[in-house]
């Protein structure tokens, strides 16, 4: 399977616009629906979903001929009932009163127009019914696909404000980390898997180096309020976050939540670390190292938040 590509910042906002646009197409049947697939087929492309996009372009344009299966175009099957509806109202009967006591004007009746007429509909509802079938389709994807895109913005605008910042404060504290946070979302565009396990390693170190300002490393154990020891090594940088994090807050529920958040994402980050230490292929999807990244900001942001006067 080829890597996966994500979508330039201008390609979602063209395809956001692009969603509603087809709705509203679709909903006010502003333009034939051919038109619609089109367009369809350009926002799977800027979605970089190239199945869909094939998809799409075999709608409006046709599918290869495949025995048992109706391979006609959107296009074609909106000229069929056009052309249906013209024939049918060409094959009309003339005004013709028959008379149930005279049968013998039966014979004027020009039967093979009612039996044209007859396949005409056929042909209409058929067509129809299989329109409605792909007008259902483009809807379907055009609308999972807007509503995705705008709760994604909407994350996206939270999250910035959280990174903006994260990035304005802790640059105060550990002026490094800022080369560090860039160094970070370089590798989450990247296509390789490396990468993203070494964004991985990128936010371990500055929690690391935030750990060393704000808890120094401690040669004696500490016992926490709870009576369990623990460390406070070089090396438990973790443990030493949430040693600030316990000192500086005054409630207990936050301190808690961002020990327990702390103590979850430190597993995962050393566990990464170590299996790369010891040459194993540290097996992080993009995905998963995005969320990685993403708690790492909340936490430092909570941590920081602790720092303020």
């Amino acid at each position: 399977m080829p890597d996966e590509i994500i979508p330039t910042p201008e390609a979602l906002e063209e395809a956001l616009n692009l969603s509603a646009e087809i709705l509203k197409d679709i909903e006010l049947s502003r333009v034939p629906l051919w038109t619609a697939a089109l367009k369809a087929s350009r926002l799977a492309s800027l979605l970089n979903q190239s199945e869909a996009q094939e998809i799409f372009n075999f709608e409006a344009n046709g599918y290869p001929t495949t025995p048992d299966a109706f391979t006609e175009s959107i296009e074609e099957l909106e000229q069929n009932i056009e052309a249906c509806k013209i024939r049918l109202q060409a094959a009309q009967d003339p005004d013709v009163s028959i008379s149930s006591a005279n049968p013998s004007q039966w014979v004027n009746v020009p039967w093979g127009n009612a039996m044209e007429r007859q396949g005409l509909q056929t042909g209409i509802v058929t067509a129809s019914k299989r329109l409605a079938s792909r007008r259902a389709m483009i809807d379907h994807y055009a609308s999972r696909r807007h509503y995705e895109l705008k709760f994604s913005g909407v994350a996206q605008d939270v999250f910035s404000l959280i990174r903006e910042s994260v990035d304005r404060n802790v640059g105060q504290l550990v002026p490094e980390a800022v080369k560090k946070f860039a160094s970070v979302h370089d590798n989450l565009r990247s296509t390789n898997p490396e990468n993203w396990a070494n964004a991985v390693h990128s936010c371990r170190r500055i929690l690391q180096d935030l750990a060393d300002v704000l808890f120094p490393p401690q040669e004696k154990d500490d016992v926490t309020k709870s009576g369990k020891t623990i460390k406070l090594g070089p090396g438990n940088y973790i443990n030493r976050l949430m040693r600030f994090v316990e000192d500086k807050s005054d409630s207990d529920r936050f301190g808690d939540l961002v020990g327990s958040h702390l103590g979850f994402l430190g597993d995962r980050l050393d566990a990464v670390f170590e299996a790369t230490q010891k040459g194993s292929h540290a097996n992080v999807s993009r995905e998963e190292a995005n969320r990685y990244v993403v708690y790492a900001y909340m936490l430092i942001g909570d941590i920081l938040s602790l720092c303020q006067p």
